[in-house]
């Protein structure tokens, strides 16, 4: 008797053993289903969807890279700069918000922290004529674009974006400029040509493309409706503008069309002095490389034949 009754205290300390062993698993498999839940709602948050490319990988070491490089190789002048204090305010500045809440008070410490001053007659604008106005500047250093200064170096051909939820940045997608005005790139991009053009000063200039169907003046671009208001017609002497043509494609537009006469009106209402010409001869030479024998390309291209 006493042997069962041993026997049987065994079989219940078992069956209780297992029974708490059951109710643990229990518990820790409904946590876990908890979590995952918790997990799959945040990665949603995280993957909204936008119409622009999402932030750019390793945008970290891109601005650090790009910033040391600018203040050590292109300006020497501005090695005093804070490489790393430029990168954390500029992150601050998106990290964990919504993307279209972005405001001008969110970029101004980075403004204030890597902006610098441009010399008299150097400023060069442009709209549409990405490629060609860079290329010009890159082989005539007597002339700077945004993308020539500190602030645009950085920021050239990079995107980025925060979203509210974990991990704070969208590394898969971005609003894109009409999804929403307030998004990260478009108010940088506008505060700092709105500074690009608040310090121009002397004669400057601005590189057009005449070979658009719609006309080489948009009122809807950054150049026509952030650049030409903040220029300041006391430190302003004269604005030129180079109107460029494709080469050998026929020209939709020269000085005397209408959306450069728009232009000129806005300019001179703001009682800034206005010139133009059309093929501006050393930017023509560069297009000119790789297509060197057509007409427009001769040493004496208006002579009579």
């Amino acid at each position: 008797m006493p042997f069962q009754t041993r026997s049987s205290r065994t079989r219940q300390s078992t069956v209780l053993l297992v029974g708490i062993m059951v109710l643990i698993l229990t518990i820790v498999a409904v946590m876990a289903a908890v979590l995952l839940a918790n997990g799959t709602k945040e990665t949603s948050m995280q993957l909204l969807q936008w119409k622009g490319r999402g932030t750019t990988k390793n945008l970290q070491e891109v601005i650090l890279g790009r910033c040391y490089n600018y203040i050590t190789t292109v300006n020497p002048e501005l090695r005093d700069k804070d490489c790393q204090k430029i990168w954390e305010t500029m992150q601050k500045a998106f990290i964990y918000k919504n993307p279209c809440n972005i405001t001008t008070e969110d970029y101004q410490p980075l403004l204030d922290l890597a902006s610098h001053t441009i010399p008299c007659n150097k400023s060069l604008f442009w709209s549409k004529t990405n490629d060609l106005v860079h290329h010009y500047t890159k082989t005539n250093h007597n002339f700077l674009t945004l993308e020539d200064t500190l602030l645009g170096y950085m920021a050239d051909g990079v995107s980025w974006c925060g979203n509210p939820s974990s991990p704070g940045i969208n590394y898969e997608s971005c609003p894109k400029w009409s999804e929403c005005e307030s998004n990260p790139s478009s108010v940088y991009w506008k505060m700092a040509s709105k500074m690009f053009a608040e310090g121009a000063c002397g004669v400057v200039q601005v590189m057009l493309n005449g070979s658009i169907d719609a006309g080489a003046f948009r009122s809807n671009s950054i150049f026509g409706s952030v650049e030409i208001f903040n220029l300041d017609p006391d430190k302003v002497s004269t604005v030129q503008i180079w109107l460029m043509q494709n080469i050998g494609g026929p020209p939709s537009e020269s000085c005397t069309g209408r959306s450069i006469t728009r232009l000129k009106s806005i300019l001179e209402e703001r009682n800034l002095s206005v010139s133009c010409e059309d093929n501006y001869r050393p930017v023509q030479l560069l297009q000119c490389a790789s297509d060197p024998d057509h007409a427009d390309c001769t040493l004496c291209p208006n002579s009579v034949q």
